[in-house]
């Protein structure tokens, strides 16, 4: 439920007299700025109201125990809960709590999702060059999906072998918005770019040999592309990339189906 939504629900309450003034000011703090405090964190339980989408838990160097509890909390209010950059011993504490979890290994990633409504809009297609590249581009499409994108994936279309890309061109020009996931010299978002219509969100990917830098190459190479609609996301960050373009395939469909 979006900020909108809830103030105008909220306000009709007090005006129908459903509802006092305090306590439309006590559910308005409740949904639009609280925060549940566990000692080791603040859990923002209101950022859904605000954003439309849950606090999502980024499981590195939290302690299995940490990351089940916020999950936890989370999901409580949410009905649903992501948490990258985690493991196989987190997802035992999470799923102990949330028995619908699941977790994906090459992703990094642990989710549940009980809500009774689930949008699937199209338009998004995540792509990337190589195998290696799949752990980036699969947290990409798990954070999309769970954003209610419908993800179509196109892999292995690296430019080594051009003619892997022009085979699915027509699978690339029909998306809304694309996520180009790329290492070594970090060249396919460029490429992709000049061929689509659609906006490109590159994502720099840590796989190379030495002269990669841990990313750091085909991250300047994506921030320098000549290719206009290309945006760049940090090194490895499938998941702001599958935030961002879940983001972009929404609004666009919002427009669509708006007729504006």
């Amino acid at each position: 439920m979006n900020t909108d939504r809830i103030i105008l629900e909220t306000l009709e309450q007090v005006a129908s007299g459903a509802l006092s003034a305090a306590d439309a000011s006590a559910s308005l703090k409740s949904h639009l700025g609280a925060a549940r405090n566990l000692g080791f964190a603040r859990v923002d339980i209101g950022r859904e109201s605000r954003t439309g989408f849950p606090e999502v838990i980024y499981g590195d160097g939290k302690e299995p125990e940490q990351i089940a509890a916020i999950a936890a909390e989370i999901f409580a209010h949410s009905g649903m809960v992501l948490v990258t950059r985690t493991n196989r011993e987190a997802f035992h504490e999470v799923k102990a709590n949330i028995p619908s979890a699941q977790f994906n290994s090459a992703a990094r990633v642990i989710w549940a999702d009980e809500r009774a409504s689930r949008p699937q809009v199209e338009g998004v297609t995540i792509a990337c060059a190589g195998t290696s590249d799949l752990p980036v581009a699969e947290e990409a499409a798990v954070t999309a999906t769970l954003m209610g994108c419908k993800v179509d994936r196109v892999n292995d279309i690296g430019i080594a072998g051009l003619h892997r890309l022009l085979d699915r061109l027509d699978d690339l020009r029909r998306a809304r918005v694309l996520v180009v996931v790329a290492g070594m010299e970090g060249a396919l978002p460029s490429v992709v770019a000049g061929l689509v219509e659609a906006p490109v969100i590159a994502v720099p990917t840590s796989v190379g040999y030495g002269a990669n830098l841990g990313g750091v190459t085909a991250l300047l190479a994506m921030l320098n592309s000549c290719s206009p609609g290309v945006t760049v996301v940090n090194i490895d960050n499938g998941f702001a990339a599958g935030y961002t373009a879940a983001l972009i395939a929404r609004a666009s469909a919002s427009s669509a189906n708006s007729g504006s």
